[in-house]
């Protein structure tokens, strides 16, 4: 009974070590793309990709932590608008707002990569799922960062500017990722830009539709009120 006591607390023990070491990476990585970009391109381009890790390992994480601000942010303390100054916060505000920022990540990162890789061929660049994936993520990370600013609502726009951002790394990791040359650079990455833009607001528009719905919300009022 000790020596299966000590087993599981061994057990427990080296996966919250496990946890601390990722989350440590993480912070790591967000903090050099966001202070160092060029630098840490050269780094990612030397790394063997793996989507699954990338999307679970990366995505998953820094958006969640984004994901509870926003449910903190619109679901316990402050909620959407309702005009005239006011507004109400509610769980379902804080849900829907959370799932919008999750599910937008990880559907936004997974399609976006796989369009501007299916697009790699027309502008010289390198056909690399796995660099795409690697491009299109790391380039959202100042979003993701600024989205924790969701937990004080007022500040969000911050936050969303922050992503903008993210659009200069991107620019600067399309040659050393998809060895995109300098003369289709430029047209490759405002495609990219169209691309992200078009996935989030199709994203945006599905999950509005079928989570408002589902839990009977609509801006700025509850229609079971």
């Amino acid at each position: 009974m000790l020596r299966f006591g000590f087993s599981k607390f061994q057990t427990i023990f080296l996966h919250l070590l496990s946890l601390k070491l990722t989350v440590m990476n993480i912070i790591e990585r967000a903090k050099n793309i966001i202070v160092a970009p060029n630098k840490e391109w050269d780094v990612i381009a030397l790394e063997q990709p793996n989507t699954g890790q990338i999307i679970m390992g990366y995505v998953l994480l820094l958006a969640g932590a984004a994901a509870v601000a926003a449910f903190i942010g619109y679901g316990l303390l402050f909620g959407p608008s309702l005009g005239f100054g006011l507004r109400v916060a509610t769980t379902e505000w804080g849900i829907y707002y959370a799932l919008n920022v999750l599910v937008g990540a990880i559907a936004g990162v997974f399609i976006s990569a796989l369009v501007i890789d299916a697009l790699a061929p027309s502008f010289g660049s390198e056909k690399n799922v796995g660099r795409s994936v690697q491009l299109v993520a790391y380039s959202y990370t100042p979003a993701w960062v600024g989205g924790l600013l969701a937990i004080y609502p007022p500040l969000g726009i911050v936050g969303a500017l922050a992503g903008l951002y993210g659009l200069y790394i991107m620019y600067l990791g399309m040659p050393k990722l998809k060895k995109t040359p300098t003369d289709k650079h430029a047209g490759y990455f405002v495609v990219s830009i169209i691309t992200i833009i078009v996935v989030y607001v199709v994203i945006y528009l599905i999950m509005s539709k079928i989570v408002l719905s589902a839990m009977g919300l609509s801006y700025g009022f509850n229609v079971n009120l």
